[in-house]
């Protein structure tokens, strides 16, 4: 009998213990969350490529071409971030990382490291538009006549329909029907207005605007006269007189036709191993030896609509001024078809090799490109010449 009792009474201890320790580790278990946010120059301007590290070095995360990043993994609660780029400030910060569902996103901005490479001032004086977007492009270089909603403005306002996004402008209020479908008016008519999508009117019957998504759009017209707009785009009958919108959609033509490659080589690693050098350890750094500014096409859609901006590319130049294969990427750019406009005028562009001690040497370069549409007030990103 005492053999038994004391079988039972460690069975039982037993099973307190084993309780009590999964309880311990259930209360012990350190929760998880995500960590997410952007980095950006001082200016505002995504940094693609930037390097965010959790403290010890246990997660990291590369910005995007947006400039965004997000760890998941890291325990909930205060800890301290590292952000760094080459070519700007590295930077510390204290944070609080969110929960698994989420919490508030971490802004961080990098401040740029002195260069001594001079930027690239692109000017456009004037622009040749061709292509099924030509007459949209020249009417909206002009302003006349009627209102212009641009890609720009368009991607900004973040509203959530069409007849929402027109009925912000003058002279522009929504309407609904029972049927759900929903429409404009311009200044106080009862009638429909003409609709048109990329040069093809709509049925004659009401048009749920609605039905037409704001990702799929590149640019709207809005004429609220029955004479003012286009004169192959008005109607007989008097189907003109309600006002005319004219949409056009997004395509091939309007999106960049490169996106900004990660490069192939760790620029980091190299001038940590100084195989390559930063222009602060040459004592006569790589220039452009272009005789006129490098080749840089102004985007027919940003000059039209008065867009100016920037865009940064970092490469190695090797000993003999070329750009070296592998280590060409994109820092940053107030719009991606300046980031491609920069990518297109490197190609084949040669430098003169940076000196260090009497001997040409790699050096790694920030070519700054700065887009400035000549005699028109730039309306986005605008950034003043250097």
């Amino acid at each position: 009998m005492r053999v038994r009792d004391g079988v039972r009474f460690c069975s039982l201890l037993c099973l307190v213990f084993g309780a009590n320790l999964v309880a311990l580790s259930a209360g012990g278990a350190q929760t998880l969350g995500e960590l997410r946010g952007s980095v950006t120059d001082t200016a505002g301007v995504p940094i693609y490529g930037a390097i965010v590290t959790v403290a010890g070095g246990s997660s990291a995360s590369r910005t995007n071409d947006r400039g965004e990043f997000s760890i998941r993994g890291v325990p909930a609660g205060p800890t301290e971030i590292a952000v760094r780029r080459l070519g700007f400030f590295p930077l510390k910060k204290s944070v609080q990382a969110g929960a698994p569902q989420g919490g508030g996103d971490h802004d961080f901005r990098l401040s740029p490291l002195p260069t001594s490479v001079r930027p690239v001032v692109v000017e456009a004086r004037h622009v040749e538009y061709s292509g099924r977007l030509a007459g949209y492009y020249e009417r909206l270089h002009r302003r006349a006549g009627g209102q212009f909603i641009d890609r720009t403005v368009i991607d900004r306002q973040n509203s959530r329909t069409l007849s929402q996004l027109l009925s912000q402008f003058p002279g522009m209020s929504a309407v609904s029907f029972r049927n759900g479908q929903s429409s404009v008016r311009m200044r106080g008519r009862a009638c429909r207005p003409l609709v048109w999508l990329d040069g093809v009117p709509m049925p004659a019957a009401e048009v749920d605007l609605n039905a037409f998504p704001l990702s799929t759009l590149h640019g709207i017209e809005l004429y609220l006269g029955s004479t003012s707009a286009p004169f192959d785009y008005t109607a007989s009958q008097g189907m003109s007189s309600c006002g005319t919108i004219l949409l056009w959609s997004r395509g091939r033509d309007t999106e960049p036709a490169m996106r900004p490659a990660a490069p192939l080589l760790d620029l980091e690693e190299m001038a940590a191993s100084l195989s390559v050098l930063t222009a602060a350890r040459v004592d006569t750094p790589a220039e452009v030896l272009t005789p006129s500014p490098l080749p840089a096409v102004y985007p027919a859609s940003l000059y039209a609509a008065g867009v100016a901006g920037s865009a940064v590319a970092e490469f190695v130049v090797d000993e003999r001024g070329a750009i070296e294969p592998g280590t060409f990427a994109i820092v940053s750019a107030t719009h991606p078809l300046f980031a491609e406009s920069v990518t297109r005028a490197l190609e084949g562009a040669t430098y003169s090799p940076a000196i260090k001690s009497g001997v040409r040497v790699r050096q790694i370069v920030h070519q700054h490109f700065v887009f400035s549409p000549s005699g028109r007030l730039g309306r986005v990103g605008a950034v003043s010449e250097r």
